[in-house]
């Protein structure tokens, strides 16, 4: 069997792959892991309008019947929203699940390799994995920067998720050279706020740069992903020290109950919901689908090489 075999490919994106089209990838633990029914149907499905919205095709990716799906309908969605036990698929996982015939729901890195198997180069998503903290005890490192390091697919997010190390995650990535560029300010964003402390390693200010940043570096054959970091929305922004605060709570409740691997992100991502009366989850669906935004922009300009 060749990778193909393991492909399902929506006839609407596989159109605007055959015609060069502007296409923008999606992950599906949004739905699956992220908020709760029939919101993350509801927010996946306004994520799609909005790509489509600023000139691109939605290709949201999940993995179901053995097969890799680049591209779902609503009633897809919808199945990911609301069946229990949808497996949380990394690479690590991606040849079981599929193997088993299982569903799953695609992270980061498992969505830029789909992603990339199908031809599709522009991916936004919320945040991406990095190196957690407390990683030079745990050596808990999110696959999502292998990936990165390795796929020729580009991630628009708000930052990495501020439950990391920030500081970590931005020198590991400069040693797999990733370029990091923060899109319209000099200081990186932290997911939920526009700051993080740290300065960026690179600036753009418009997608078209952006695009013309992808095709140099592609055309070099230099290998991997860039990371478009893209700041939340103003009016969505959050204290910085306030999240902060809520995160040492979140990692010191995982802690106590044993909580580990791919189960912390979405545990404290919870906590923070529950803690911030449900504020960090209008924060993380504003800046989700500006990412959306961002990413159709740069798809568009992208395909006019």
């Amino acid at each position: 069997m060749t990778k193909n075999d393991f492909l399902v490919i929506h006839p609407e994106v596989q159109h605007a792959l055959d015609n060069n089209l502007p296409v923008v990838a999606l992950e599906s633990t949004i739905i699956s892991h992220g908020m709760p029914w029939p919101q993350n149907a509801a927010t996946a499905k306004e994520v799609e309008a909005v790509v489509r919205q600023y000139g691109a095709i939605p290709a949201t990716i999940a993995i179901r019947e053995g097969k890799c799906f680049v591209g779902l309908s609503d009633a897809d969605i919808d199945f990911f929203g609301q069946t229990q036990g949808v497996w949380k698929v990394s690479l690590r996982d991606m040849p079981f699940v599929i193997a088993q015939k299982l569903p799953g729901a695609t992270t980061v890195a498992a969505t830029m390799r789909i992603a990339a198997m199908a031809g599709i180069k522009i991916f936004a998503t919320g945040g991406i994995g990095g190196v957690h903290r407390g990683a030079q005890d745990t050596m808990d490192i999110s696959a999502d920067l292998t990936e990165m390091g390795t796929t020729n697919v580009a991630i628009v997010a708000a930052g990495v998720k501020s439950i990391l190390d920030i500081g970590l995650t931005l020198e590991y990535m400069e040693t797999l050279g990733v370029p990091v560029v923060t899109y319209g300010q000099e200081e990186f964003p932290s997911f939920y706020s526009s700051k993080s402390g740290y300065k960026s390693p690179l600036r753009l200010d418009s997608p078209q740069d952006i695009a013309n940043l992808l095709r140099a570096k592609w055309g070099l054959e230099i290998n991997g992903s860039v990371l478009i970091a893209n700041p939340v929305p103003a009016a969505f922004e959050m204290d910085q020290q306030a999240i902060e605060q809520h995160i040492l709570e979140a990692l010191a409740a995982a802690d106590k109950q044993h909580i580990k691997g791919k189960e912390v992100t979405p545990f404290i991502l919870k906590f923070i919901s529950e803690n911030t009366k449900g504020e960090s989850l209008e924060a993380n669906i504003a800046l989700i689908k500006n990412n959306a935004k961002v990413a159709a922009e740069i798809a568009c300009q992208f395909m006019k090489s």
